[in-house]
């Protein structure tokens, strides 16, 4: 009983998040990503803590799989978020020009 529960609230969590994430507007996505960057942090540091653990080899290399994955999710979000941030700087012009 409790796998049909946990299974059902994991189809919930999926259907809700595409919901919410496909009725964001186009130029809210990154912003939106680069405030995710701390929650991806938050499930990096349990990948860490699930890899740690030691209580079986399968759940020492799911963890280190998680571990892997959220770190390419936090790199990749700061990679974007740098991207987004540099669009955003004064281009300088030529030496003399001061406008």
């Amino acid at each position: 009983m409790e796998a049909v529960f946990l299974g059902f609230v994991l189809m919930l969590s999926i259907f809700l998040g595409f919901e919410l994430i496909s009725k964001v507007p186009a130029t809210l996505h990154t912003p939106l990503m680069s405030g995710a960057n701390a929650i991806s942090g938050i499930t990096l540091v349990g990948a860490l803590t699930s890899a740690g653990a030691g209580l079986s080899e399968w759940a020492t290399w799911l963890g280190a799989l998680a571990v892997f994955f959220a770190t390419i999710n936090v790199v990749g979000g700061y990679m974007v978020t740098d991207r987004m941030l540099s669009m955003f700087k004064k281009k300088e012009g030529p030496a003399g020009d001061k406008s």
